[in-house]
């Protein structure tokens, strides 16, 4: 589906109802807003059919963001995490969704917290998942040298200061971030933004929220895998440090990466379940 929001075409996708029966009334139930990884490498198809689940006990929206997927790319040189998040907000205006719990995964995460930072009192929870609120070059590349070496360290620095590193190279990089990794499958599915990809590498390295997160008013679950190479526990409770004290939960997942729901689904999914159902 599709829908003018902001002055820019996105594309969605909805699975389960707003509204159930509850005896002989309609009970409302939580919409969840799942905001995928990138930026322009990934766009929501990755999260299925895994997310399909939550549809049990929430309404689900898979929101394929601005340059991403099946929504409106426009101008690579104009994407920002600012705009990314006021897209938030003006698509769940444009549908109707008054309180959404905003889920983000990775460069999802970041834009979730832009948006909460930038409309605070519109969320009604956050879930972010092996995310940062300060992109920190050092940080990822020490995560890459304690999972797979110096040589992989040096890769990783390359990749994400923006420097060239061959396919073979990010190969051998990337199978770091976690136990599992998307595939070809995954790659077959995933409609990919290589300009924009390369257009947001400034964006992204100079990424910081931390002193904005302060506003934000609504319950926040922090999960991390500790072994994700790319957005590592400190990563997380930095997060978790910047947002108002009794608000924010953290949850560090033995044995998880990057793809924790993959990972360690039989600890990941209860509790983001009972975090989505407490906060309807």
């Amino acid at each position: 589906m599709e829908v003018e929001a902001g002055g820019r075409r996105l594309w969605f996708d909805v699975e389960g109802a707003a509204l159930v029966p509850d005896g002989p009334a309609m009970r409302e139930r939580p919409t969840v807003v799942l905001l995928h990884g990138g930026p322009g490498s990934f766009d929501h198809s990755y999260l299925k059919p895994d997310f399909s689940r939550l549809a049990e006990v929430a309404q689900v929206v898979y929101l394929d963001l601005p340059g991403h997927g099946r929504s409106e790319w426009g101008d690579p040189s104009e994407w920002s995490f600012e705009s990314s998040g006021d897209a938030v907000r003006e698509f769940c205006d444009a549908v109707g969704i008054a309180e959404p719990v905003v889920h983000g995964h990775s460069l999802g995460g970041m834009v979730a917290l832009t948006y909460a930072a930038r409309h605070p009192g519109h969320p009604r929870a956050l879930v972010l998942d092996s995310t940062m609120a300060r992109f920190d070059l050092q940080r990822i590349v020490e995560g890459f040298r304690q999972a797979g070496g110096d040589d992989v360290a040096a890769i990783a620095e390359r990749a994400y200061s923006g420097g060239s590193v061959s396919d073979e190279e990010w190969g051998r990089c990337w199978k770091f971030v976690g136990p599992w990794v998307p595939g070809a499958e995954e790659d077959d599915r995933t409609i990919v933004n290589l300009e924009l990809n390369e257009a947001a590498s400034d964006a992204f390295h100079s990424f910081d929220v931390v002193g904005r997160l302060g506003v934000i008013d609504c319950p926040v679950l922090v999960c991390v895998g500790e072994l994700d190479a790319v957005t590592p526990v400190a990563a997380a409770r930095e997060i978790v440090e910047a947002l108002p004290e009794g608000r924010v939960r953290l949850e560090v997942l033995e044995g998880g990466g990057h793809f924790i729901w993959k990972d360690v689904p039989d600890r990941y999914w209860p509790l983001l379940d009972e975090f989505v159902a407490q906060a309807g």
